[in-house]
């Protein structure tokens, strides 16, 4: 947990930019697995822990805009509850540890909400995205919740700004990461199963009190971006992408992604595709900077792509007319990268055409352009991830050949040689400052010697 002084500020920040009304922010709940008492992981909603910063299911807070101030609902462990959780702090001692001395008990909510909906009073709320919380909603306001643009706009607006606390947290993730990705190259052997290498590695994270801000990536199917199983036997003339992500105790989350030789080289094959998107993910690092268009940052990671496919003689024609085509979506469907913090795609419950774009810039939505989250402007303080990939997908190649896709760009004799290759993909979380970018973390090894080395070694 932060300072108290730090959460007290964040909520300063936020009466600074509303005015009028409550804003009614929902702690998320325990959720059973498969009957009441046997429940999945806990995990706070992140905007709460934002601004309350109490890791508990069954809170809810209430900011009055007119008054600044803030009372947090919730309740204290009974005797009957306390045999299951042992001692608990009191609501107004853990609610003094945030900067917040007015407290109630959480049967009291319905109650304010009703008077403040009653008196015509303005209750400013954030879309849900748990059907519980849908439904506390509802009852408290009476209707369907009507998300408040001008909340979603405030939140956005100070979380997309990390402080050096908050960095602090994200390279404190970063270094299990490191750990877990050298340890992945070191395990990735034939004859292994993709879940005997997940389990060693999410076991690491475990033991060190860490979590995982999203479920691992591990496969030797790396042309399906977010491949959900881990079953696949280890062969020798395979690569894995491997891409995870840790969560440190206060939620703030890392998200790197390598790709791994299983017989510790790459073949000659192998390393050319692999320097094509490494030089992409290398150009797109160097061109961050203040103001710039993230699309932008996308679209230069595209033409590197596509100008190395033509070397390798998979793609023809003049580069610059490829990608205003849109050929690289061929090979490159998913998005540069994203916003990260408190989640791994941070803010996305709050709405991408917020946290991503702006009222005047829009999605493209045109297939290979519709997936990505980060168009806007950057600024400093925003970390973003970015992890360019090449995916070679025999149904889409075979779906493109038989429209007669941009023949006039894809050299689709050639790239039959490469439909049973997988995907490549690499990513690292960048700061973006006032004179450019920092790389966050100990750099972790993705040049092919290093790679190799370690794999190896």
């Amino acid at each position: 947990m932060f300072t108290p002084e730090t959460y007290g500020q964040r909520r300063e920040g936020l009466f600074d930019q509303l005015s009028r009304g409550l804003v009614l922010l929902l702690g998320n709940h325990d959720s059973p697995m498969n009957y009441a008492a046997n429940i999945f992981p806990f995990r706070q909603d992140s905007t709460f822990l934002y601004y309350v910063g109490l890791d508990e299911p069954g809170l809810a807070a209430v900011l009055d805009l007119e008054a600044r101030s803030t009372c947090v609902f919730g309740h204290d462990v009974t005797v009957e509850e306390l045999i299951w959780t042992g001692p608990q702090p009191l609501l107004k001692d853990k609610a003094a540890r945030v900067d917040v001395t007015d407290t109630a008990p959480i049967e009291d909510l319905d109650r304010v909400i009703r008077k403040a909906v009653a008196a015509g009073r303005e209750i400013h709320v954030l879309p849900p995205y748990q059907a519980q919380n849908r439904l506390v909603l509802q009852a408290l306001l009476g209707a369907e919740p009507d998300p408040s643009d001008p909340l979603i706009r405030a939140v956005v607006a100070q979380r997309s700004v990390k402080s050096p606390e908050e960095i602090e947290e994200i390279e404190t993730a970063l270094s299990m990461s490191y750990l877990t990705h050298t340890t992945a190259m070191q395990l990735a052997r034939p004859g292994k199963v993709e879940r005997e290498v997940v389990g060693y590695l999410e076991g690491m994270v475990k033991s060190q009190g860490l979590g995982l801000s999203f479920p691992t990536i591990f496969s030797v199917h790396g042309e399906i971006l977010h491949n959900p199983t881990h079953d696949n036997t280890l062969q020798a003339q395979d690569m894995v992408v491997h891409d995870s992500g840790v969560e440190t105790r206060l939620h703030y989350a890392s998200d790197i992604t390598r790709t791994i030789p299983v017989s510790g080289r790459f073949t000659a094959k192998q390393r050319e595709v692999y320097e094509i998107v490494l030089n992409a993910q290398e150009r797109a690092i160097e061109a961050i900077a203040p103001g710039v268009e993230f699309r932008s940052l996308h679209r230069l990671a595209a033409t590197e792509l596509v100008s190395g496919l033509k070397a390798l003689g998979i793609l023809k024609g003049d580069v610059e007319e490829a990608v205003a085509a849109d050929v690289h979506t061929l090979f490159f469907q998913c998005g540069l990268g994203h916003m990260m913090g408190l989640d791994v795609h941070d803010m996305e419950n709050l709405g991408e055409q917020y946290v991503g774009y702006t009222d005047t810039l829009k999605r493209n939505p045109a297939f290979g352009w519709c997936s990505l989250r980060l168009g806007k402007a950057l600024a400093p303080g925003y970390v973003v991830t970015v992890e360019p990939g090449i995916y070679f997908i025999p149904e889409l190649i075979d779906q493109w050949r038989s429209e007669n896709k941009l023949t006039q760009f894809v050299n689709y004799e050639a790239l039959e040689a490469y439909r049973h290759f997988g995907g490549i993909r690499f990513e690292d979380d960048i700061l973006v400052t006032a004179q450019g970018y920092r790389l966050l973390g100990q750099p972790i090894p993705k040049s092919l010697a290093d790679v190799e080395q370690i794999c190896t070694g």
